[in-house]
């Protein structure tokens, strides 16, 4: 893993143990596709999905923008998927 790919994943994995009833339950899987974009899959416990994605899905999209944000920073792409 490249020094500028784990902060990103910590920073997901840190936003979201703060979020959900069970952090222990979070985990990121972290792969990098052929194009250099960082891909950031997020698991949590079953009870915890509706409280990731929030009403309308707005907590996921500012779970994003924040990712992306220091993405820029670190001048990279990341793309988040929450996956079951």
């Amino acid at each position: 893993m490249a020094e500028a790919e784990a902060p990103l994943r910590d920073l997901l994995e840190s936003l979201t143990r703060r979020i959900v009833e069970h952090p222990d339950k979070v985990s990121v899987e972290q792969f990098v596709e052929e194009d250099g974009t960082i891909v950031l899959e997020l698991a949590v416990g079953d009870d915890d999905y509706g409280r990731v994605i929030g009403r309308g899905g707005r907590t996921a999209s500012a779970l994003r923008t924040v990712v992306k944000a220091a993405a820029v920073r670190e001048k990279r792409r990341v793309l988040v998927d929450i996956v079951d």
